[in-house]
């Protein structure tokens, strides 16, 4: 079969193969088909000499929200990925069993970009979640609705990926624990991983942890005070670490209020590593103190944490969380998905949710995408399109190079 797509001489980092070379990636039908060192392109192939950039696995952001249009918190999952390097966008309980039909039909389906889901145990998810209106959906258990949520996980196993909750003072008020324990009941009785959210307590992140299973995932993992997985002298609990040797997954969901770098410190300097990194972008942190998938990696990069480590959080990681072992990875025959990003150099100012600010000396920048085995991009948005406003007749490729520009100049 000939080649659709060849990334030429990039620097490939793919974790999943414990891969750091400088190489080719080819594509063909819409999946990777080949990695090495000089491949051979027919006249139809789209070669790009991608020389000096990083090309890794898609990136999956394991906690974002883009029901757009359907819940206040929404954003577009096509506009956001396109600048941020992902490829797979998992939307985590934005929409519960009464309006999931909804969310597929209106866009998951129509969306290039892919977008899979935890479906929400309450029954119109996330619905009360914006500027003036904060109401946690598991404060009222009436709403929690596991019967309908196991048979719409049950009927959508194509996209579904596992069940969420939210708990904490915030989300489920003096219901506490509860509508963990009654999520947990679906996901039994589906066969899927549960994610949970976890913000003040009660209840507390010990009450929490001990109820997860292996395969089970704790979102906003390195929150700050209260409910920290770090103890006042600096160490990991003593929950956590057993928490993650029976196999229960940790993930950053940073979020507007989930994300702290003196817990990121205290954790990474015990070598306690996130399983996942993802943004919990959603629309009141689009803006900061989250941005997007590819800040949240470079706060963990400037950390110290290694690249390909970063990398491996937001690609095999992801996808074994997910047990999408199709995804987050380059070996031949997988997902035809990949990332090309670069390493600013210089000064950089990155700030966490309780506005402790972090100036960092590099940047993780998105610098392009490939979808199905082609290069991607989405129709420009008007806000794209005046990016281009005042410049000489530009085609698609030149209102790429616009648009990556603008994103360097924001950072």
């Amino acid at each position: 079969m000939p080649f659709d797509l060849i990334l030429r001489g990039g620097r490939v980092i793919d974790p999943s193969q414990k891969l750091d070379a400088v190489t080719d990636v080819a594509f063909a039908g819409g999946k990777v088909a080949m990695v090495g060192s000089d491949l051979k392109a027919d006249p139809g192939t789209d070669v790009r000499d991608v020389s000096g950039y990083i090309v890794t696995p898609g990136l999956i952001d394991l906690h974002t929200h883009v029901y757009w249009g359907g819940t206040s918190l929404g954003i577009d999952a096509e506009e956001f990925c396109r600048t941020s390097g992902v490829t797979t966008a998992v939307d985590t309980g934005s929409a519960g069993p009464g309006n999931f039909a909804g969310f597929r039909k209106h866009v998951i389906e129509p969306s290039q970009v892919r977008i899979l889901a935890y479906l929400h145990v309450s029954h119109a998810g996330i619905f009360g979640f914006s500027h003036r209106v904060m109401v946690g959906e598991s404060e009222e258990l009436r709403l929690m609705n596991p019967i309908d949520a196991a048979t719409v996980a049950d009927q959508n196993r194509d996209l579904i990926v596992g069940i969420k909750v939210r708990v904490g003072l915030h989300a489920s008020g003096t219901s506490g624990i509860v509508p963990l324990d009654i999520a947990l009941e679906v996901a039994e009785q589906v066969g899927m991983p549960l994610m949970a959210h976890i913000d003040h307590p009660p209840p507390s992140y010990e009450e929490v942890l001990a109820r997860l299973r292996p395969g089970d995932v704790l979102t906003h993992a390195f929150r700050p005070f209260p409910n920290t997985p770090a103890t006042a002298q600096g160490t990991v609990k003593r929950a956590v670490l057993e928490a993650r040797e029976r196999g229960v997954l940790f993930d950053i969901g940073h979020g507007k209020g989930s994300f702290a770098f003196k817990t990121a410190r205290a954790m990474l300097a015990n070598g306690f590593y996130p399983d996942t990194i993802s943004s919990d972008v959603h629309l009141l942190c689009i803006d900061g103190p989250a941005f997007d998938q590819v800040t949240t990696m470079s706060k963990f990069l400037c950390m110290g944490m290694p690249l390909p480590e970063v990398v491996a959080a937001s690609t095999v990681n992801a996808a074994m969380a997910l047990r999408r072992p199709e995804l987050g990875s380059l070996k031949p025959g997988s997902a035809g998905d990949a990332t090309l990003i670069s390493i600013a150099q210089g000064q950089f100012d990155y700030v966490d949710v309780i506005g402790e600010h972090l100036i960092g000396d590099r940047k993780i920048v998105s610098e392009g995408v490939v979808i199905g085995g082609r290069w991607w991009h989405p129709k420009p948005s008007e806000k794209f399109k005046q990016l281009a406003a005042g410049l000489p007749a530009l085609d698609d490729a030149s209102l790429e190079d616009v648009i990556a520009r603008k994103m360097r100049l924001r950072s």
